[in-house]
This record gives structure tokens, C-alpha cells and sequence, in this order.
């Protein structure tokens, strides 16, 4: 990581092998590492979800018996991963995005405190 890299701060969720496959894993990781260097990504790779809030944003990687989506928000000074979460149906679940926003809208309120 380059010192000018933002860091991730992973809120919840993480990629493994399992249940990620190793090449999943690996594109996840080559996503993440672009975002942290300050790239921005569109589709297919990654989408606007302003049903989370601002500067968020559903990472898609496609595996081998799914689809996975990492939740993540663009801060000033990191990468922010509210979820990580398989695809099964054609909306992000109500539930997912209502989680998301407490867990930015609670690490917000962590941060300003420090």
C-alpha cells in the first residue's frame, strides 16, 4: 500500500476462501486495492447505491455459484465496507441497505467522537 492508499475499514463482512472461491477472492481484492488508490470504478465492477447514502456505492464479484456484493462508502480518508453479502435476488434486500446506514450512520458517530 502506497502511503497516499486510503485504508478499508471493514464495518462488517470480510472475503475468504470460503465461502469466496480463490479467484473470487482475488478480483475482490484487485477492486478494493483500486478504490484504495483513489480509482473510481463503474459498471460492470461497482454501481451508485444512493439508497445507502452519499459516496456509497455495491461492488460486484461474480463467482463460481454466485454473486457477491460488498457494500462500501468513499470517505476523504478511506474505503469504507458496510457489508459483504451474496446477490440472490434482483434488489438489494430493504434489510441490507437499512443495516448499511446504521453501521455508516454509528461509525460516524465513533469517528467524530475520537
Amino acid at each position: 500500500m502506497a502511503a497516499a492508499d486510503k485504508p478499508l475499514v471493514w464495518l462488517r463482512g470480510e472475503v475468504k476462501t470460503p465461502p469466496f472461491s480463490a479467484a473470487a477472492r482475488l478480483e475482490a481484492g484487485t477492486l478494493l486495492r483500486r478504490l484504495q488508490a483513489g480509482e473510481k470504478l463503474s459498471m460492470p465492477h461497482s454501481r451508485p447505491m444512493p439508497a445507502i447514502g452519499a459516496r456509497c456505492h455495491e461492488l460486484r464479484v461474480v463467482d463460481e455459484a454466485r454473486t457477491w456484493r460488498l457494500a462500501y462508502r468513499i470517505d476523504a480518508d478511506a474505503i469504507v465496507i458496510a457489508d459483504v453479502f451474496p446477490k440472490t435476488t434482483p434488489q438489494t434486500p430493504a434489510r441490507v441497505i437499512a443495516d448499511c446506514k446504521r453501521r455508516l450512520r454509528l461509525y460516524d458517530q465513533l469517528s467524530r467522537e475520537d
